[in-house]
């Protein structure tokens, strides 16, 4: 979408009301972080609704550790002297969770979709920012482990790797 400004020239703002053309791309990844923190505290939500009791504790340890990241990153982008992003009012979940099972796999999918968005962050952080990204990858990358019991080669990554490559053509 764009607006105009007072002097009548072009800006862009995004679907959430964002002014993202005067934000920094280190800001934009935070506040990409934020977003996905709201989602997956909602979605945990889910989780714990429908998770049986033997994973429970592991659920409400993991809505926890993501409630906590997001108040990082809201500080962090009032650091960046940037407005946090709020919280939806709810988030579409990726496919129906019925029970126990669903609800692991939700747990999964909410871990590898916030590393997804931690692998962006690290690129665009740098010092202490960029180190409180890798640390959020990895838990996320060993929660998701622990819920889809397997690990992927690079978390954060292969997220990105459901868009088709082109083959390299031998050069002649």
């Amino acid at each position: 979408m764009t607006t105009r400004t007072p002097g009548g020239a072009p800006r862009a703002v995004g679907d959430d009301g964002a002014d993202h053309a005067t934000e920094s791309a280190e800001l934009r990844a935070v506040q990409a972080a934020l977003r996905a923190e709201h989602a997956a505290v909602y979605g945990y939500g889910v989780v714990g609704g429908r998770i049986g009791e033997e994973r429970r504790a592991e659920a409400r340890t993991a809505h926890d550790a993501h409630r906590a990241r997001r108040d990082v990153w809201q500080r962090m982008a009032r650091d960046l002297r940037g407005t946090p992003q709020a919280a939806a009012a709810g988030y579409t979940l990726p496919f129906p969770v019925a029970d126990g099972a669903g609800a692991v796999r939700l747990a999964a999918e909410l871990e590898e979709r916030t590393a997804a968005v931690y692998g962006d962050l690290v690129r665009a952080c740098e010092g202490d920012r960029r180190a409180a990204a890798a640390e959020a990858l990895r838990e996320a990358a060993v929660r998701a482990v622990r819920w889809r019991g397997g690990s992927v080669a690079f978390p954060g990554l292969t997220e990105r790797s459901d868009e088709p490559t082109a083959p390299v053509a031998p050069q002649t």
